[in-house]
Order: C-alpha cells, then structure tokens, then sequence
C-alpha cells in the first residue's frame, strides 16, 4: 500500500508507464510530467513491459534469503523449553545463549502466545471473556484479607553500596542497622490495603498489627471474615490467633512452598519496593 505522500499511486504509475511504453514518451518528459525522477519513470516502464498491469502494485519488501537467521534446530529446541517448562525469554535465553529479544521473535514467529495469556497448568489459550472468569476474586469486601510481612533492610542516611559503591557504602554503614518490617493487609476483592512499619515480625507485633487493620477496614465500612497467611512462626501463635477470634474471623493459611496461594498481597509487596522503597 502506498503512503500518504507517494507522488504515484498504482494507477498514476500505470498511466506513467502507458505514456513511456505504449506512446512513445521519452523517460524524461513522462518523470516531468508525472513530478518524479527519472530513475522511477524507467522502473515502472520496465515493470509495465515485463509483468503489465500487474506489476504496478507494491511488492513485498521481505527479503528473499536471511542469512543471520536463527538457525531452525535453535529454533525448535526454543519452542521445546517455551512447551515442556513453559519458560519465558529471558530464561530459555539464559539456557541455550541467546538474545532474550532473539527468543521473544522465535516465539512470536511460530504463533507462541504470552504466558499470562495460558492456562499455567495446561498451557491452553485462553480467551478474554474466559480470562475474567479465571481471576479469581471473592463476591464482597471483606470475604478474605490477604496478610503478609515484607522485610527491608535499613539504609543509612546518604545511601548504602548501591549508590555510594562497596566502599564508601560499606563505610557509611553504622552497626546494628537490621531491617525494617512492613506489614500489609489487602482486601481481595476491594483491593483496599493497610500497611505499617513495624520494628520486627514477631507474634505479639503481628497480633497487635491484625487489630488495628481490622479497626481500619471497620472504618471503611468492611467486615472482615476471612484472613488468609503463610505458615510464618508469628501467624501459627496463639497470640494471632486471639487477635482473630476477638471478631469471629476465620484464619486460613497457604499450602507449605506456594506463596502463588498469596499472590494479591505477594504483587502488593512488588508494588511497594517499586514504587516506593
């Protein structure tokens, strides 16, 4: 298709080269005539003498041989890692060697769709309105609150190594910094979070942690029902788990090994360290 600004459009190009081939036009009259130069005057004479008609339409600019092409074997062995591990480019990348970007047009190549855009477990494409389906999301607010304690290590006025280098970084730190706890509560369905900076993760401080969030949901006009945890020491305490049963809530923990289970509030600690710390 020609853009916006072409001098010829197919048919201007078959009136030109009528003008040189069937009439007789010199080629430097028809590139006057027709604004061009003379060099495309000649192209689309010659296109008309060889192809006719035909040969006034856009041709495909694909070359006809790539010979820095990923070899095919390369290639399947990328498509085998994306089917068998349902590995993303970076990784399959890391595996055999490659350019991540290399990979991510291999797959994109032989019609490979995005991760998030399959069944994690089977691998089956998933439609949108069946994508909205999978989300799982409980019916009100409050049905379930995600609980989870990120750990932050604490950097000293100035900066740490990151910044001032392994030196100086190591220099500007003063001893017994130790790290900083945030402890998050987001509900699933409003995603509504309470966050505070705690000076440790131990049960007295999750409990007393719990009750306060519970005060805010309750502000915000949410009944809580259900908290849903890791299988962390301070959560497994019979401090936590008063701090529940003060206000009827049931208390579920994820499986051993699957912070998936958690994810809501695994994504809000994302947020947190990219956004903020």
């Amino acid at each position: 298709m020609s853009h916006a600004n072409a001098p010829l459009t197919p048919t201007g190009r078959l009136r030109l080269a009528r003008c040189v081939v069937d009439d007789g036009w010199p080629l430097r009259r028809a590139a006057e005539r027709f604004n061009v130069s003379v060099t495309t005057a000649k192209r689309w004479a010659g296109r008309y003498r060889a192809e006719g008609p035909a040969g006034m339409v856009d041709r495909s600019s694909r070359p006809r041989s790539c010979p820095h092409r990923t070899p095919t074997r390369r290639e399947r062995r990328v498509i085998g890692l994306r089917v068998s591990r349902r590995w993303g480019p970076a990784r399959i990348a890391y595996l055999l060697g490659m350019n991540p970007a290399t990979v991510h047009r291999v797959l994109t190549r032989y019609g490979c769709l995005r991760l998030a855009w399959t069944d994690p477990a089977t691998g089956v494409p998933l439609r949108a309105q069946r994508r909205r389906v999978l989300r799982y999301e409980h019916a009100a607010p409050g049905d379930l609150v995600h609980v989870d304690i990120k750990k932050l290590g604490r950097i000293p006025d100035g900066g740490g190594h990151k910044v001032l280098g392994r030196a100086a970084g190591k220099r500007n730190r003063r001893h017994g910094e130790g790290y900083w706890y945030i402890h998050n509560a987001v509900d699933d369905h409003s995603r509504l979070a309470y966050s505070e900076l705690l000076q440790d993760e131990r049960k007295e401080t999750a409990a007393a942690f719990w009750s306060r969030a519970n005060a805010y949901f309750a502000g915000a006009g949410i009944t809580v029902r259900r908290v849903l945890t890791d299988n962390g020491a301070c959560y497994r305490s019979r401090d936590f788990a008063r701090a529940l049963a003060q206000h009827g809530v049931t208390h579920k923990r994820t499986r051993p090994y699957r912070p998936q289970t958690n994810g809501k509030v695994e994504r809000f600690n994302r947020i947190l360290l990219e956004e903020w710390a």
